[in-house]
């Protein structure tokens, strides 16, 4: 009964996709052997079932469901990192550090620092390695920057035009890098921003650089030059006042020249 269900359903499906060639081509040859696998067994079933274990529910979140079905997902201690989003005691946390602590005989734990995402206010707490978990899912959207406010960095999305004002807390360091229209990705857990990212490499512009001295040194070293957005940064001597350059963000290295 379920092979004919399973025949039914997947001729309906290549009856409707019928108009696109490349399509049909490849779905007559997958789309039985692919629901006779799956068996119709719901997302649900299938993270229930005793043979799931964390690992399998990390491939799961690859999937196409993940934005749905991650949320109330189960992951051990052990498996927390920092910027990950969980429901303890009701609330909902992001995760800021996370230490691995061995106490001999007495097993390990993971020493966290959680900032409550409504409040703001952060708890230090510790969880042990093999403690179920619940996460909450962290969805990442593209925002343009338009401009900094004081405080606050209004961003806009591409595609409605909406605006969204967020604290400049949310970029850390990184918020020195902000150009007009530049692409950031912005972090929301539970539909709240818990923090914002620039782009990895940056073109900056050298506005001050020491001139190297001829014969100073056998070996070549890295000078301070101070950059268009006020930081300074390790640069070869060659690099001179009026360069562009290109910049890690991430740790504000010297990449290569623009």
């Amino acid at each position: 009964m379920r092979a004919l269900l399973c025949r039914r359903l997947s001729r309906s499906l290549y009856e409707t996709a019928a108009s696109s060639s490349s399509f049909s081509s490849s779905f007559t040859s997958s789309s039985s052997s692919c629901f006779r696998r799956l068996g119709f067994r719901t997302l649900s079933s299938l993270t229930s079932s005793s043979n799931h274990t964390p690992l399998s529910r990390t491939l799961l979140a690859s999937s196409p469901w993940s934005a749905t079905q991650l949320r109330g997902a189960k992951f051990l201690g052990s498996d927390v990192r920092p910027g990950n989003c969980i429901r303890r005691k009701g609330r909902i946390y992001q995760v800021l550090k996370a230490q691995h602590t061995q106490h001999g005989r007495g097993g390990a734990t993971i020493q966290v620092e959680l900032r409550d995402i409504d409040s703001g206010s952060k708890v230090n707490e510790k969880f042990r390695t093999d403690e179920t978990i619940e996460s909450v899912f962290v969805e990442e959207k593209s925002f343009l920057y338009l401009y900094t406010d004081d405080d606050s960095i209004v961003l806009m999305e591409p595609g409605t035009f909406s605006q969204m004002e967020v604290s400049k807390d949310l970029f850390g360091k990184a918020a020195a890098y902000l150009k007009d229209d530049m692409k950031v990705t912005l972090h929301l857990c539970d539909g709240k921003p818990t923090s914002a990212s620039v782009p990895k490499r940056v073109t900056c512009t050298v506005v001050e650089a020491q001139v190297p001295v001829k014969g100073s040194t056998a070996t070549p070293q890295y000078k301070r030059v101070s950059l268009d957005n006020g930081l300074t940064v390790l640069a070869p001597p060659f690099v001179l006042a009026g360069d562009s350059i290109v910049i890690d963000t991430t740790d504000d290295s010297y990449i290569t020249r623009a």
